[in-house]
């Protein structure tokens, strides 16, 4: 129960970190926020022949779940990162470096092979507003799970 707790608090944590600095860039280049939450949560109701409701009501349930579905795969990188340690506690750097990759893989697949997006076309602005708040949620997630692990 441990193990998990230590996930799901890391999780929490980091994912918070990724949507600071995430807006933290909206804020500073005046972009504005990404649609691929809102196109995902499309695909999946689509997959699952389930209704989003109204043409009024169905935008304001993507924008609601989109970023439930971020996290969710947050808090389940962490998660599944703390069960497959279950109670290791690699160096910092390479915790967080998997925990970044790991949070990359699992955000950006599914919306690759939905066709939601291609990296392949993504600018190096593009690809910057991915990895950097992803660097900070490995970041993060690394730091509290080694924390939450070694609680006594």
């Amino acid at each position: 129960m441990r193990t998990i707790t230590s996930g799901l608090i890391a999780g929490a944590a980091a994912t918070s970190a990724l949507n600071m600095v995430t807006y933290l860039d909206m804020a500073v280049r005046g972009r504005p926020p990404s649609s691929t939450p809102e196109q995902s949560v499309q695909k999946l109701a689509d997959a699952a022949h389930v209704g989003l409701g109204s043409p009024q009501k169905a935008p304001n349930r993507k924008a609601g779940l989109g970023p439930l579905l971020g996290y969710a795969t947050g808090i389940g990188v962490s998660v599944a990162y703390a069960y497959l340690l279950r109670g290791r506690r690699p160096p910092w750097p390479v915790s967080a470096l998997a925990l970044t990759a790991l949070a990359m893989v699992a955000a950006n697949a599914p919306m690759t092979v939905t066709g939601v997006t291609d990296p392949r076309r993504w600018s190096t602005a593009d690809w910057a507003a991915d990895v950097v708040p992803h660097l900070a949620y490995g970041a993060v997630a690394a730091a509290v799970y080694d924390q939450a692990s070694s609680a006594d």
